[in-house]
This record gives structure tokens, sequence and C-alpha cells, in this order.
């Protein structure tokens, strides 16, 4: 049975990234604190906040997402995996990247790029004024 309440094809996945990164569970101290905010008596009878430090790096994660404390553990997990892997891999880390990419898209335009694209722009409107012109001539 899965520990985290999540499928065994994630759980399996999460594992698989400590192992790599050489993140061992004894190296994590776990507790938990009762979460706040949204979630109604449920969240102020349980503990379901989930608070992770990684004791060899010093990384402290805490989670609470999710009304249950299973998912908010999984999801511990994933931060601090995440954590440790930008924090070892610096500029590769996959998080790193998709940062990098967003960053890229958000970008304006260089001056001569938006020219091109623009004047590709009035090519396609001229077109399109042509073909209305045409189709109003044929229906009179």
């Amino acid at each position: 049975m899965s520990i985290f309440s999540v499928g065994p094809l994630k759980e399996k996945q999460i594992k698989e990234k400590m192992e790599v990164l050489n993140i061992r569970e004894e190296d994590i101290e776990e507790s938990f604190i009762r979460s706040g905010g949204k979630g109604g008596q449920h969240v102020n009878k349980t503990s379901t906040c989930v608070y992770l430090k990684h004791v060899p790096t010093g990384i402290e994660v805490k989670c609470q997402e999710e009304r249950s404390q299973a998912l908010n553990r999984y999801r511990a997990r994933v931060l601090l995996v995440k954590k440790i892997d930008q924090m070892i891999k610096g500029k590769e880390s996959e998080e790193q990247q998709r940062i990098e990419k967003i960053r890229r898209q958000k970008r304006k335009r260089s001056k001569r790029a938006k020219e091109k694209m623009l004047a590709e722009k009035k090519i396609i409107s001229e077109k399109k004024k042509l073909r209305s012109h045409i189709f109003k001539n044929n229906e009179t």
C-alpha cells in the first residue's frame, strides 16, 4: 500500500529521483504542524501541514496545499527534491530550464524581428482584402 496516497507510479518516481540525488529518508527530519487557512474544521483538528528538513544540506520545506496529510507528505518530498536538484545542478536543473524558457518566451522581440513579423501580417491582410473584394463583386 502507498504511504503517500498517490499512485504507485508517482511514488516510484519520487523514490527514484531521491535515489539519483542521493537523498535518503534517514536524512530527512519530518514533523507535522496544524494547518491554518481554508479547510474548515477538518484542518483545525488534524496536523496536515508537513515540515521537512534535509539535514545534510539544511534545506527546509513546508507544505499545506492539501487537506490530506499523506498527500502533503508526497508534495513536500517533491518540493524538497526540486530544491536539492536546483542546488546541485544549478543551471542544468529542470526547474531552472523551465524558468529560463518562460523568460525567453516573455522577452520583447528585437526591432528587426518585430518589423519582419509586421511585414508578413501586412501581406496577409492585403491578400484578405483582395479576396473579400472579389467575393463582393461575384455576389452582385
